[in-house]
């Protein structure tokens, strides 16, 4: 058995703390760190830092492009291996400027750990990401079953989750003291909601459709009336696990706990996409399906800021980059129609007309 190496755990231990403790680093990402570099560790048989060389670089790169995934039994994907790579080139850069590495180690030899051009071009590609339309979400809240408490929870969540455009993690940390209905409002306060980089900002709903926030304030209603929730208490309480009868677990309703994770949530939008016909669509695809809906609504630069806050980004661009990306066919779409306008004005002018009273439609029905 390889004995693991005393210094290095040391001198790793430090840098798991400067990034921590220095960049701010999530536990999430510290941890994803540390599993690069035990990678690496592994390959050399735990040789001391101090003794490395570009060489080991090299082999470990091609040593990564052996190696299959333990899920897939396929080759590591690109973007795997670029992450790995990069995880422990940044390690390595940190350590060269570390006293008594500064000899052993040169800032350059981290280099060494680069993937080439056109696998990181490949693992650093934009693809489409698939995202339900807004008929679709319709669609699955229509048929949901509603008979017992459980699974109006589970309604009002997917709702909610249209309704504000909030990342699963905020949503399974929001209390209700954070939810204004009146004023159709969230305070995702960083105190206590666990938003990305924790950061804090208001939310508006979306005009998604009163049906569906309809379907949220009756939720509040129930928990607030019937189960006499106060404003500390979850607007999503994670399911009870009991047993019955016959000595099985099962579920027996919720209590005032938070969930700890976000994979319930997943398993509900499962759930709830698959017997609705649907193929499975997981909960931060409801933020492209927002985007979409923003482009529908051909909303005035004003409007598109007040959009994109709600979604918690300081600029519209980062909104459109990150979500609004257009699949091809609507890319093809698109270049058709600036196409008809610059040879025909006429048909330009129906064309408009013609998308205007498309929109005048769904905003009625």
């Amino acid at each position: 058995m390889i004995k693991r190496n005393a210094e290095n755990e040391r001198v790793k231990r430090d840098y798991l703390i400067w990034m921590r403790e220095a960049r701010g680093r999530s536990e999430e990402t510290l941890d994803i760190a540390a599993a690069a570099i035990d990678r690496f560790q592994t390959h050399t048989g735990y040789k001391a830092f101090k003794t490395f060389r570009p060489e080991q670089a090299t082999s470990f790169k091609a040593d990564l492009s052996r190696q299959t995934s333990p899920a897939s039994g396929k080759p590591l994907s690109k973007a795997t291996l670029y992450g790995t790579l990069k995880g422990v080139q940044a390690f390595f850069e940190w350590l060269s400027r570390e006293p008594g590495y500064r000899q052993a180690v040169r800032m350059s030899d981290a280099e060494y750990f680069t993937l080439n051009r056109n696998d990181a071009r490949v693992a650093t590609a934009t693809r489409e990401r698939p995202s339900p339309s807004l008929e679709q979400v319709r669609h699955v809240l229509s048929v949901m079953p509603t008979t017992t408490t459980l699974e109006r929870r589970d309604r009002a969540l997917i709702a909610f989750i249209l309704l504000t455009g909030m990342r699963d993690a905020a949503v399974i940390s929001l209390k209700l003291k954070r939810l204004d209905i009146g004023r159709k409002q969230v305070s995702q306060d960083a105190r206590d909601v666990k938003t990305k980089a924790a950061k804090t900002f208001a939310s508006h709903f979306f005009p998604v459709g009163e049906d569906v926030e309809l379907i949220v304030r009756e939720w509040v209603e129930e928990l607030t009336q019937t189960h006499l929730f106060g404003p500390d208490d979850p607007v999503f309480p994670a399911t009870r696990i009991g047993l019955d009868p016959m000595g099985q677990f099962q579920a027996t309703g919720f209590g005032r706990d938070h969930w700890a994770l976000a994979n319930p949530v997943r398993a509900i939008f499962r759930k709830a996409f698959e017997a609705a016909g649907l193929p499975y669509f997981y909960p931060h695809s409801l933020r492209r399906t927002l985007m979409r809906l923003a482009y529908d609504l051909e909303l005035s630069p004003r409007e598109l800021k007040a959009w994109s806050q709600s979604l918690g980004h300081e600029s519209p661009l980062t909104s459109l980059g990150s979500y609004g990306a257009l699949s091809r066919e609507e890319q093809g779409d698109v270049m058709a129609h600036i196409a008809v306008r610059k040879s025909d004005p006429d048909a330009a002018t129906e064309e408009t007309l013609r998308q205007m009273m498309a929109l005048l439609a769904r905003r009625r029905s």
